[in-house]
């Protein structure tokens, strides 16, 4: 079972990888439109829709890699200082009141929008090119299926802590600043206390 928890960490690290570079591209369309619209006096009719698209598709991509992190935001001031057995009991019942429904919802509803939104060809109408709006509508429904995937085996890790009493390993590719100052506070703390005993 934990090879398979991995798999999808990794899947969802892969996605939200590959979709980071967006980052790249919207930064690019962004500087194209400043430079073109102030030292050229010629602005672009693309770069408002292309702005949002990429970093609406940005936000949406990264969920699971942000969910496999243990990323999103939550109320964790007494979370942190529960049990095991307690937060993984609270997560599961949250998981299944709140995240299942609004994923499933997500995936169906965002896949009528897409279905519509193909029909007519959607193109937008915030600029006169009017790029088509259907493939960012699909990336609502993709984003819901890759996050709940990555759900299920956050839910999967809940029901295994409820039984032994531990969370499962989880791929950690990034540490956050506070706990990496804290590490290296320990480390010098102890190499100082070891040079006044000696």
């Amino acid at each position: 079972m934990q090879a398979v928890l991995l798999t999808v960490d990794r899947f969802s690290a892969l996605i939200g990888k590959v979709f980071a570079w967006l980052i790249l591209a919207l930064t690019l369309a962004i500087c194209y439109e400043v430079f073109a619209r102030y030292l050229f006096r010629a602005p672009t009719s693309w770069a408002f829709d292309v702005s949002y698209m990429l970093y609406g598709t940005l936000f949406m991509m990264a969920g699971a890699y942000t969910l496999s992190r243990g990323g999103h935001v939550r109320a964790d001031f007494a979370y942190r200082l529960a049990p095991p057995r307690v937060q993984a009991g609270l997560d599961l019942a949250l998981y299944i009141l709140f995240f299942l429904p609004a994923m499933i919802g997500m995936i169906i509803y965002g896949w009528d929008f897409f279905l519509i939104s193909l029909g007519q060809n959607e193109q937008s109408s915030v600029s006169p090119d009017g790029p088509l709006i259907w493939p960012f509508k699909f990336v609502i429904c993709f984003a819901a299926v890759v996050v709940l995937i990555q759900g299920f085996a956050e839910i999967a890790r809940c029901v295994i802590c409820l039984r032994e009493g531990e969370w499962p390993q989880k791929l950690n590719d990034v540490e956050e600043m506070e706990v990496l100052a804290l590490e290296a506070a320990r480390r010098q703390y102890e190499a100082d206390r070891a040079r006044e005993m000696a």
